[in-house]
Parts: structure tokens; sequence; C-alpha cells
């Protein structure tokens, strides 16, 4: 992923097990020594990326929207899944049609996940809670809150050990349920200004990450034993390499047309919500080079 003798791309990093496969293909490829990768939350990334302190990043798909007109999609990558992705949910005590007037806990990690939950439970369930943006902690969330929308590590560990009197609701199954498509929770996204200046540079590195998720498709195992190994380093608990087994095979890297589908449908419903840039009538195309 050499791009030049000087110039060494500053490049974003999601510190979730969901990146792990990519961090594992990077690694293994070479490619990780050849730029300055900055490992962080989802929202972090995102005020980085805007603010020009990093050049290529995954972003929110609600945060890209939001920022269209700056931004460049990079092809071929993204973070979704076709059904159950097992680590963004609604956490609730009792039903969701039970939610009406109730309040709900929004995690300040990520937007796209909070706003699909908004829309999921408003137009897909058919209620209206009052919403609590707060951080990301089960037990404080539910402490004044009679749901939860909790991601990333910690969802995937709830969903592996519900505790006892709660409901854990997928919202990649959710969204696949109501509207047919794959989830989109996340993109790639590269400054506009920057891709016009370096765009061999841009391509190096797009090139290097879809390269990295094949390789991590061809050793799941080792993989999942690199991510579990890495998971015991964090205070929250270790993941069991069958669950992270599971989860990888859940989610999906791709960004190909019906993924594009899903954007455009997401956006749509943003727009409409005053959460988007993008009109409802402005079809996002697929990035050039997209295969």
């Amino acid at each position: 992923m050499k791009t030049s003798e000087t110039l060494v791309l500053r490049v974003g990093d999601i510190s979730f097990l969901n990146c792990a496969p990519i961090r594992w293909g990077l690694n293994d490829s070479g490619s990780a020594r050849d730029v300055d990768m900055v490992s962080a939350p989802p929202e972090r990334l995102a005020s980085e990326l805007l603010s020009g302190n990093l050049d290529i990043s995954p972003i929110s798909l609600a945060r890209y929207l939001q920022h269209a007109d700056d931004l460049c999609l990079l092809p071929g990558i993204a973070i979704g899944s076709d059904g159950p992705v097992r680590s963004c949910h609604i956490v609730s005590r009792g039903p969701l049609e039970g939610l009406d007037g109730r309040v709900v806990a929004l995690s300040e990690a990520s937007r796209s996940t909070a706003l699909l939950a908004r829309m999921l439970l408003e137009d897909a369930v058919g209620v209206r809670p009052t919403y609590r943006a707060v951080g990301q902690d089960l037990d404080d969330m539910l402490s004044a809150a009679d749901a939860a929308v909790v991601i990333g590590d910690d969802a995937l560990r709830l969903q592996a050990d519900v505790p006892r009197g709660l409901t854990v609701h997928d919202t990649g199954a959710m969204w696949r349920s109501w509207t047919g498509l794959p989830m989109v929770f996340a993109v790639w996204a590269v400054r506009r200004e920057f891709a016009e200046a370096y765009p061999d540079a841009v391509d190096a590195v797009q090139a290097s990450l879809v390269d990295a998720v094949r390789r991590a498709r061809s050793h799941p195992m080792e993989v999942a034993v690199a991510a579990a190994r890495e998971s015991r380093e964090s205070r929250a608990g270790a993941v069991d390499v069958p669950v992270l087994l599971d989860y990888y095979r859940a989610l999906d890297y791709s960004l190909g047309e019906r993924q594009m589908a899903t954007i455009n449908e997401f956006a749509g419903r943003a727009f409409a919500r005053g959460e988007a840039l993008v009109p409802a009538a402005t079809r996002i195309p697929i990035p050039e080079g997209q295969t």
C-alpha cells in the first residue's frame, strides 16, 4: 500500500471488534505499516475526519449523509449485515409496542444506530418514545429509561449473555424484515479535497482495505482467535472464539448495488427527518471503481 515516499495517510480504525478482521488483514499483508492508523470509537473518528485530522476513515452512515458534499465514498468497503448484525440492539424490559410515550436511552457512541432505532420504533413498530442521548452503560441507561440502544462490543457481549428480564432486538434483523434490504451501519469515506489532490494514494488504501477483508474471510479461525485475544485486553471482558466466528459470519463488508439501495433508502428516510443533507429524490451513485 506504499503511496509515495513522503505522503503517509492518516487512516481511521473503529476500535470495536467489528473491525478486527480488517486490522488482521492489513497486518497480514503488511499494509498497516504504510499508514498512520488511528483507533477510536465511531463518533470520534467522524469528528477527526471532518476536521481534517484524518484523511480516510470509517464513518457512521448517518454522519456521512450529513456531510455528503464534503466526503467521497470508498468503493467496495462498508460495515453492514443482511439480517442480524449481533452488535447493534434495542434492549427493552418488555415488548417494543409498549414503548409509546416511554423513555428510550440512545447511545452516544454511534449516530447511525440511534437514528435507525428511531426509524424502526416510530415507522415500523408505530410508537413515539421520548429519547435521551447518553453515554453507553446499560445499567445506567436502563436506570432512567424503559429501553436502551446499545452498539459495538458491549452489544456483542450482551447478545452472548442476555440478562434475565431483558429482550434484545437486533436492529439489523429488524431493518431486513421491514425493508427487505441489508443494513449498512458504516462506510469508508475520504475528504473530497483530499481525494482530488491524492487520487492514487486513496486508491491504494481502498485496494488494501478490500484485500484485508478478502484475507480475513480466508482465515476465519485465525481472525477469531486474534480478536478474542484483543478482547481480553478490554476491561469489559473477553469475547469467546465461537461468538466471534458467528459474528464475523453475520457481518458484511461489501458495498454493492443492494447496499447502495439501502443507503438511498436510509438517506430518504433520514432527509424526511431533517437528519441528512441528501434529498430523498437524489440517488447516491455507486462509487467509481465499484466491483
